[in-house]
């Protein structure tokens, strides 16, 4: 018989299901992820430290795990949570199933339950604290806890994720990786990219090094007169977890830069950056999270659609005369990039590295490349 397994939100409603992966406890923010793949990609993204992932498509786990399809060393995220586990898997590429991954790197899943009425719940209600147990079976008990847990506003959870020195890239670029990239290994470009790593996926440093850079990463609380002694011809702000109001630190580094080299933001680092420049943000009801947005180019009006997993946005009102906003995401209207009038230095609230999701925004990377000094 599978171990049962509750999820408790601090609402008060409580799901019941079975365990998948490891046993135990644990609280994070329960969020919901629309991709119908990639979930391999969504277990291994540190921007999903400190909570709670439900998948919206009912099946997963169709096409296994493989040693490639990561984006960071091992899972960052709280827990799991799926409609259907699939039983069996089939793929050239898999080397292991779902269940065995998440009990290897001592994840907790939950599967059995009413996704949709989680989800549903989640888009009227806002995204909410949450405890999920194998161990503490009490509703009551596990709603007390929910209600008690951290959530995320205001916390720093980029230290618990960082690089924790200053290191070259060198991650292979497999045959199936360039294929994604659909870039070709380029020759030795000179250039030298910075990365500022606050919890980064790595298929972004693999876009860098596949375009013939060089690839230093740093860790997010590196000193603004540290990185430029690297000799950086661009510095790059990762995506990562959490509120990005309280890291105070980058806030600096990043004013400390701007003018000095070029810069370019992804996710996390684009509300960085704008906080750098005196913009604010805000968090969003639910967030998004998903691979198919839709973000309009304001220069051009051509439509791009794209991999995203944020909970906080720029607030437009608050942008200074300095920014002005170069995307929109077609679903809310809210800032999806933002562009330096007087340097250069541009971000995107979402992801053109996409790994997994559509490749319209590659351009991105291409653009960068151009602005390298």
């Amino acid at each position: 018989m599978p171990q049962t397994a509750k999820l408790a939100l601090e609402d008060g409603t409580v799901y019941e299901g079975y365990a998948i992966g490891a046993s135990g406890e644990l609280a994070g923010e329960v969020v919901f992820n629309t991709a119908m793949t990639g979930y391999q990609e969504i277990l291994t993204d540190p921007s999903y430290h400190g909570q709670i992932v439900t998948m919206t498509y009912p099946e997963i786990g169709n096409y296994g795990v493989n040693s490639l399809d990561v984006e960071h060393e091992s899972p960052s995220l709280s827990g799991f949570i799926v409609r259907e586990e699939s039983r069996i898997f089939s793929n050239y590429r898999a080397d292991g199933g779902l269940q065995d991954y998440l009990k290897t790197h001592n994840l907790i899943g939950l599967a059995g339950i009413d996704t949709r009425a989680l989800v549903r719940r989640i888009r009227i209600h806002g995204a909410m604290r949450g405890i999920l147990s194998t161990e503490d079976l009490d509703d009551q008990s596990l709603i007390a806890k929910a209600k008690s847990s951290a959530g995320l506003v205001g916390r720093d959870l980029v230290r618990e994720v960082m690089a924790k020195e200053v290191c070259a890239w060198e991650g292979q670029l497999d045959d199936w990786t360039a294929h994604q990239i659909g870039d070709a290994k380029g020759a030795d470009t000179g250039k030298h990219i910075v990365c500022m790593d606050f919890g980064m996926k790595w298929n972004i440093p693999r876009h860098f090094a596949s375009r013939g850079n060089r690839v230093t990463i740093v860790p997010g609380d590196t000193a603004a007169d540290e990185i430029r002694k690297l000799e950086p011809n661009g510095v790059f702000l990762s995506n990562g977890p959490g509120d990005p109001e309280p890291l105070d630190y980058a806030h600096q580094t990043i004013r400390d830069l701007i003018g000095k080299v070029p810069v370019f933001g992804i996710c996390l680092g684009h509300q960085l950056l704008a906080l750098a420049c005196g913009g604010k943000t805000f968090k969003l009801k639910f967030g998004h999270r998903g691979v198919n947005h839709p973000i309009m180019d304001t220069t051009t009006s051509k439509v791009e659609i794209t991999t995203q997993n944020h909970g906080f946005a720029v607030d437009e009102e608050s942008l200074p005369d300095c920014l002005e906003v170069t995307h929109r995401n077609l679903n809310d209207d809210t800032v999806a990039g933002i562009r330096h009038r007087e340097h250069t230095a541009f971000g995107v609230q979402y992801h053109p590295e996409a790994a997994s999701g559509p490749h319209d925004s590659h351009y991105l990377f291409e653009r960068f490349q151009a602005q390298l000094s």
